[in-house]
């Protein structure tokens, strides 16, 4: 190989393959670098230094910032080096606070690993850490400034990747901390409560809502009978905490160990998301056949960060968001209203498991209340599932699988594959297919809507009409495709978004992973789908019972919703 396109780390001859950094090249020759600041799917920051190398000159550079050029040679690991890390690690050590096992992110935390990664078994440096500084307004997530390490992820995810900017850096100095615009609480900033900032931070300064302890006390009281959903996406995130396979669907141990804790009553939310696609499928049809996408897209509204994203920044497009309530809502109605026809007198409670934050603040929306009561009355995200899992003490990876219960059990693939990028559309594309062959469904697998690219697009054929669709993800995307809409540069029938890159597998509330792992969470609902007998949702004969039963007269007051009226 041409020499000038190889260079030297730690004294081997590594080939440059377009890599955009050292720290890629690094990675490649089986080096861990020590980080804080750098995400690849962010710009690049360089603030940390932890990630510093020596060359042949002894100077250091930043392995992040530092671009690999032909014939480098360069070493990671020095006494120079190791001395510098530690000293880091002691200063960032110095103004944090240390209470470790009490705090949310203990066994998660960067510097905690790295702290014992370096063996740092003393601080030089006088405790200099700031009383705790709790931002709790959100219904989302936690911030405490006093855990913070100053690295600017959660400020570049929050502006770089979903367009929100509702965090930033104030003041300067050792004044500086990461604050909102004139310090007002969350709520009140154009924050969405997507979750995405408390995967990307590497401390606990932002870490997501718990409300276990709510769900552990109506679990404990015997005059309660407590229902719970788990959405499409959780079964492939929670197995890797357990030393399970990425990917693999543990929907099966997930029932037995929610009924252990004492759940009464356990559903899948992918039976919902049939109801969905029955009901976005034939909204969808209908403002096609009739023209009136011709102007603006029909948007799905499965996704609630999405939904205040429209609300805080483009409320002139509300009018064409699908009336479709939530999988999650939709569920919650429907059982509710189920519960209500037994009038045997009971206190009814229904817990949702979420892959999504923002999902605690959709409960909590006035649209879904009836009589003054949510119809979810707790949503806990795949993390608080792990944690309450663990409390009680479960061998998750050794139990046992359970089948979900009646009557609402059933569930095609359609549903399942909601939970990650590209589901929803497909799922409506094989609602409103005719042909619903076996070679049919695999040619609408192929038609682009697959995969984790933040912007996909895909051309079909409905009653010998064209339609034009586009699949989002990340609020970014979805803003810059808007603009173009907008400005009349693009056209689209129907757009599908996703606030999470991604969609719902790599969702605020569930465990943080390594790209490759985010793939084998979207192959394990793809595999899930595969097998499942029914692919279309028309096929499930509980969406026909219910059509037929509960949901007659009542569809749209179950099923639909207008975020119009807030607006008003």
């Amino acid at each position: 190989m041409d020499q000038t396109q190889m260079m030297t780390i730690d004294g081997m001859p590594v080939a440059i393959n377009g890599e955009k950094n050292l720290l890629e090249l690094i990675r490649k020759v089986g080096v861990k670098m020590p980080t804080f600041c750098y995400h690849s799917d962010l710009s690049v920051y360089g603030a940390c230094r932890m990630c510093m190398v020596e060359n042949e000159r002894g100077g250091l550079e930043a392995a992040c910032s530092t671009p690999p050029r032909p014939g480098m040679n360069i070493r990671t690991n020095t006494e120079r080096l190791r001395k510098y890390r530690k000293m880091i690690l002691e200063l960032l050590l110095a103004d944090h606070c240390r209470d470790c096992t009490t705090c949310s992110n203990n066994g998660h935390c960067k510097l905690q690993s790295l702290a014992i990664r370096f063996n740092i078994s003393d601080v030089r440096f006088p405790n200099t850490s700031p009383k705790p500084r709790v931002d709790d307004s959100s219904v989302c997530i936690t911030r405490d400034a006093s855990k913070c390490i100053l690295c600017g992820d959660c400020v570049r995810v929050c502006d770089e990747i979903q367009a929100v900017g509702a965090i930033d850096f104030i003041n300067r100095g050792s004044k500086m901390y990461i604050g909102t615009a004139f310090n007002k609480p969350l709520p009140e900033t154009g924050c969405v409560g997507c979750g995405q900032c408390s995967l990307a931070c590497p401390t606990g300064a932002i870490v997501v809502k718990n409300h276990v302890e709510q769900v552990w006390k109506v679990l404990d009281d015997p005059a309660v009978r407590v229902s719970v959903q788990v959405a499409p996406a959780v079964r492939v995130a929670i197995g890797r905490e357990f030393g399970l396979s990425d990917g693999e669907d543990c929907m099966g141990k997930v029932v037995t160990a929610l009924r252990h804790m004492g759940f009464d009553e356990v559903y899948d939310t992918s039976t919902a998301a049939d109801l969905t696609v029955m009901e976005e499928a034939a909204e969808f049809v209908q403002k096609f056949s009739e023209g009136k996408t011709a102007q603006m897209p029909l948007f799905t509204s499965c996704c609630p960060a999405w939904i205040q994203f429209c609300e805080k920044k483009h409320p002139d497009i509300l009018p064409y968001l699908s009336t479709c309530r939530s999988p999650m809502q939709m569920f919650a109605s429907v059982l509710r209203a189920h519960n209500e026809t037994k009038k045997d007198g009971v206190c009814y409670k229904h817990v949702a498991v979420m892959p999504c934050t923002a999902k605690k603040f959709e409960a909590q929306r006035e649209e879904f209340r009836k009589n003054g009561l949510p119809n979810v009355d707790y949503v806990i995200t795949t993390q608080e599932l792990i944690q309450m899992i663990k409390e009680s003490g479960i061998l998750f990876s050794d139990i046992e699988p359970d089948g979900l219960d009646m009557p609402f059990a059933l569930k095609s693939g359609g549903g399942v594959i909601f939970g990650v990028s590209g589901g929803v559309t497909e799922a409506v594309l094989r609602r409103i297919s005719e042909d619903k062959s076996a070679k049919a469904m695999r040619e609408i697998a192929f038609q682009g809507v697959r995969g984790l690219k933040g912007v996909k697009h895909a051309e079909v054929t409905v009653d010998g009409k064209l339609v034009q669709i586009a699949v989002v993800s990340g609020l970014r995307n979805a803003e810059n495709l808007i603009e173009k809409i907008k400005n009349k540069q693009v056209h689209y029938d129907f757009v599908e978004v996703m606030a999470c890159p991604g969609g719902c597998i790599c969702g605020g509330g569930q465990p943080f992973v390594p790209k490759k792992s985010k793939q084998r969470r979207s192959d394990g609902l793809y595999n899930t789908d595969k097998v499942s007998s029914m692919k279309s949702p028309d096929e499930n004969p509980v969406m026909k019972e219910l059509y037929a039963g509960l949901l007659k007269g009542r569809t749209h007051e179950l099923l639909h919703v207008d975020y119009l009226k807030r607006q008003q």
